[in-house]
């Protein structure tokens, strides 16, 4: 988004914030994906973030990231407003969300102009994303957030939104303990925080840096969830999972 002031507050430099140490990269094991699109949606009522960050599964490298803020479908002005001083104020963001935030069907055409671009979906091909997953730390995301969205939305639930990996579930398996989100995870593993928690671009930068580290210490990245249909039953792939 080229918008003056979205970038002056925006502008993250992701590639020095996702640095990637040699020695830890050439501890990487060998992944089935090459890339992974880190998504940490915000919004209870609608969505009013949608921030991806897209990192190398093979290198771990920073690729590129995608950031649009969503302005709600049904709410009405004034309760948008009091919604977005109370969620982006104490940031002091509310007036980028004012000036910026599109309703969630553009910002979707956008998305899928930008996935596009990496050669990672086709839209008159439809079908999953080619070799690249989105990482959400749990499933509420892509299994409940974002086919409410459609529904309010009207629109269909794009293909490329039927699987996914469940950070929680990989972090579970591989250090055999559980967390209950991305503070607890970072805890564990002795990261600091960096951003605002729960300002969405901020929240995918810290869960791309707890996902380096995984696949640094030798995690493996696969899908842990894949829904039947648009409208059917999500299937768990993982027996120890967080429920």
């Amino acid at each position: 988004m080229n918008d003056a002031m979205h970038l002056e507050k925006f502008s993250h430099n992701l590639m020095m914030d996702l640095p990637v140490n040699a020695l830890a990269a050439d501890k990487v094991k060998p992944q089935k994906l090459d890339y992974l699109l880190i998504l940490d949606l915000e919004g209870k009522v609608e969505i009013l973030e949608f921030p991806v960050v897209m990192i190398d599964a093979q290198s771990m490298g920073f690729i590129d990231s995608f950031h649009r803020f969503v302005r709600p479908t049904v709410m009405n002005e004034q309760r948008i407003t009091e919604y977005i001083e109370g969620k982006y104020g104490k940031f002091g963001v509310d007036r980028v969300w004012n000036d910026t935030a599109i309703p969630f069907k553009e910002v979707l055409q956008e998305f899928e102009d930008w996935i596009g671009n990496h050669n990672l979906w086709k839209k008159e091909q439809g079908g999953s994303l080619k070799s690249a997953a989105f990482v959400t730390c749990g499933n509420w995301d892509l299994k409940t957030k974002v086919p409410e969205q459609c529904k309010v939305s009207n629109i269909k639930l794009p293909t490329y939104f039927m699987e996914w990996i469940n950070l929680k579930d990989i972090y579970l398996n591989f250090y055999s303990r559980r967390a209950t989100g991305m503070t607890t995870m970072m805890r564990q593993l002795q990261m600091p925080t960096v951003g605002s928690h729960h300002l969405g671009i901020d929240d995918s930068k810290n869960i791309a840096r707890v996902v380096q580290r995984m696949l640094a210490d030798g995690a493996m990245m696969q899908i842990t969830a894949k829904r039947q249909s648009a409208t059917g039953d999500v299937k768990f792939l993982f027996k120890d999972r967080i429920m």
